[in-house]
């Protein structure tokens, strides 16, 4: 018993910055799980990955004007990340170049001025801090922000869950009854922003995208039914944060490299021995049904 409460426990009783690390690591997984599951749902896992970068030139200027200033920061970061979003749209409605391909463009974009923006003024430990974060550093402000943005993404999504659900489903349907989608597609890319800013509190601009989308991508191989998909991405990024943090104490590694690192991991177990279309698993039941 002393044992495993060493190994599983004592990090978190003994010190406030593992405890506060953990409580973020839960906000972030509410938040993030449910986001993951629709971004895969509606086919743009890469455009997470862009937004994410999307968030730095904003929080760069913050920077620069007004330092390491957590609600600055986090308000450019919001800024210049929807604006990115809304510019992606508005360049896919009016040519006919696809969503992927312009948040691709302009996340390239996004990214080679928020770096050297930060280069120019700062030094390389603050564009380590901001391209990688640091989780073990959250500090209560930074935790209760997170919590925010996580209870409202929550209380957001259950508003806009069914029609969100259709427009990934059969967006058809819904433009053929309410319309057209727009608004609930302008509002799932708020609630991304949001919690990539969230996440980019903690994990960094680079590793806030990986706690968002490796347990959705993860969760698509365990069930196919939507809300357990969300159960199950929440459940294993908070997991992941947990394991993550336990073994970066324990072997004295980068705590959020460890906590993705972690979710990677669960993600190739998932492609091996997920129920369905698990690689291994769709052997076995070849074999089955050829016997």
């Amino acid at each position: 018993m002393d044992l495993l409460w060493s190994l599983l426990a004592a990090p978190f009783a003994d010190y406030g910055f593992m405890r506060r690390a953990l409580v973020a690591c839960l906000a972030l997984a509410v938040g993030c799980g449910p986001i993951g599951v629709f971004l895969i749902l509606r086919r743009m896992s890469l455009v997470g990955d862009a937004m994410s970068h999307a968030v730095l030139p904003g929080a760069a200027i913050a920077f620069l004007l007004f330092g390491f200033s957590l609600p600055a920061m986090t308000v450019g970061g919001f800024v210049v990340g929807l604006a990115v979003a809304l510019l992606a749209g508005s360049v896919t409605r009016l040519t006919p170049q696809r969503e992927d391909t312009s948040f691709a463009a302009l996340f390239l974009v996004s990214l080679a001025l928020g770096v050297m923006l930060v280069s120019a003024a700062g030094t390389s430990v603050d564009l380590m801090h901001v391209l990688f974060g640091a989780i073990l550093a959250v500090d209560d402000p930074a935790l209760v922000l997170v919590a925010a943005i996580a209870s409202i993404s929550l209380m957001v999504l259950a508003a806009i869950y069914r029609g969100l659900v259709i427009e990934c489903v059969d967006p058809g349907f819904l433009r053929a009854v309410q319309g057209g989608g727009a608004r609930y597609h302008f509002l799932f890319l708020v609630l991304v922003v949001l919690n990539l800013v969230a996440g980019f509190q903690s994990l960094g601009t680079l590793m806030a995208v990986g706690l968002m989308m490796l347990p959705a991508a993860s969760a698509r191989f365990w069930t196919m039914e939507i809300g357990r998909m969300i159960l199950f991405s929440t459940g294993v990024a908070f997991a992941c944060g947990y394991v993550g943090l336990l073994v970066s104490y324990h072997l004295s590694l980068p705590s959020g490299p460890a906590v993705i690192l972690t979710a990677g991991a669960v993600y190739v177990l998932s492609v091996l021995l997920g129920p369905h279309g698990g690689l291994l698993t769709a052997r076995l039941r070849s074999r089955h049904y050829q016997r």
